[in-house]
């Protein structure tokens, strides 16, 4: 292209030629003229959180937004939605790219516009860079993002202090792995709470290194019926037991629950065989049970999802009933909860599948109903009202 190119100018002859590269440089500038630009972001004032419901907490899906005016949008929204604490994920790979080789430019961007909004994060930590996995050819499987070898627990460890001494001050609660009560967040191979008992030994004491005053939550279990012996995990009643049998009660210091509602309401009463929100209360009698009954807990994951077709579904209307009823039984009932967040505030792009039906903002921004209605409450204003 650029040989050819060059011929034609050169065939144009010396007085063409340059009026022909005049007239393309004139165009070129008016494109570039007229051309989309990225928004020019600024961080602005300091603002506060206007909630009347503390509780309220959402968790944001920002990890892999790429335009900074989108981050800052999704994070002003969740503030006028009255939620302060937001959850967001901080993969282990996305940061320490190479061992001890750290690039926190991406992450201190959403930090610094949470901050400014006046959000308080709450950090999950997961995920296993390539280079802390097994060589795949020497295993018999694929190895999945999630594959964490024992012998790149301290790697982990190592990179948990580094994360909580570089966000000192900023970021004073982190969750220490994702539902690892679920064999796909071992890389597909069956959970052992003795497992992650040992990638609690060596995360917990290292994230006290790096900031003595951040807040470790453990647990963050999957609400699943699966019995012993199955492949895909076990039911995080008798993980959570397991766990303190195992020494769980000196490696955290507050438990990180997930309960979703799925098609029951939010008062439905917690019974073992039964998927519900106030299942977390079972959960709860097991930290009682083992003498942890002052430390709080912070549902990390929560709601109802309102897909036409999914079979765990529930209606647009009884979504927004029980979400409301879910944040105020929490409110009323679990003083032991510091705070309920939902899943998930805003999608960066449609999945295209019963997920996106678990949103309260659409990715163009447009919010739909059930945001309204939980920012009316958090707020404690009505329906509509700003």
């Amino acid at each position: 292209m650029f040989s050819r190119t060059i011929r034609f100018i050169r065939e144009l002859g010396p007085r063409r030629a340059a009026a022909w590269l005049l007239r393309a440089a004139v165009a070129i500038a008016a494109l570039r003229l007229i051309a989309p630009r990225s928004a020019y972001v600024v961080i602005g004032a300091p603002q506060t959180v206007d909630t009347a419901h503390p509780i309220t907490c959402v968790h944001t899906r920002l990890t892999d937004e790429v335009e900074e005016w989108k981050i800052q949008r999704t994070l002003q929204m969740v503030r006028e939605m009255g939620a302060p604490t937001i959850v967001e994920f901080f993969p282990w790979p996305y940061i320490e790219t190479a061992p001890g080789q750290y690039n926190w430019a991406r992450f201190d961007r959403i930090v610094e516009h949470a901050r400014a909004q006046g959000l308080t994060v709450i950090a999950r930590l997961g995920m296993v860079p390539a280079w802390a996995q097994p060589d795949p050819d020497e295993v018999e499987r694929d190895i999945t993002y999630n594959t964490l070898p024992p012998e790149s627990v301290d790697d982990f460890a190592r990179f948990v202090e580094a994360f909580t001494a570089h966000y000192r001050g900023q970021i004073d609660m982190i969750i220490i792995w994702n539902e690892p009560n679920l064999a796909f967040e071992w890389g597909y191979e069956q959970p052992d709470p003795q497992r992650y008992i040992d990638l609690l030994r060596a995360a917990y004491p290292a994230a006290h290194r790096g900031n003595p005053d951040v807040t470790v939550l453990a647990g963050a279990l999957a609400p699943t019926l699966e019995p012993p012996g199955s492949p895909h995990g076990l039911n995080e009643i008798d993980y959570l037991t397991a766990l303190y049998e195992a020494g769980f009660k000196d490696l955290y210091d507050a438990l990180a629950v997930h309960t979703y509602g799925f098609k029951f309401p939010p008062e439905d009463p917690p019974a073992p065989d039964v998927l519900n929100f106030r299942r977390a209360e079972l959960l709860r009698e097991i930290m009682v049970a083992y003498g942890d009954e002052n430390k709080p807990v912070v549902i990390t994951e929560s709601g109802w999802n309102d897909h036409p077709r999914w079979t765990k579904a529930v209606r647009p209307g009884q979504r927004i009933a029980y979400t409301l009823g879910a944040l105020e039984y929490a409110e009323e009932n679990w003083p032991w909860a510091e705070a309920l967040c939902l899943w998930a505030f805003r999608y960066p792009a449609p999945v295209q599948s019963y997920p996106d039906y678990f949103t309260l903002v659409g990715p163009d921004f447009t919010p739909k109903p059930i945001y309204d209605a939980v920012q009316a409450w958090a707020r404690g204003m009505e329906v509509g009202e700003q």
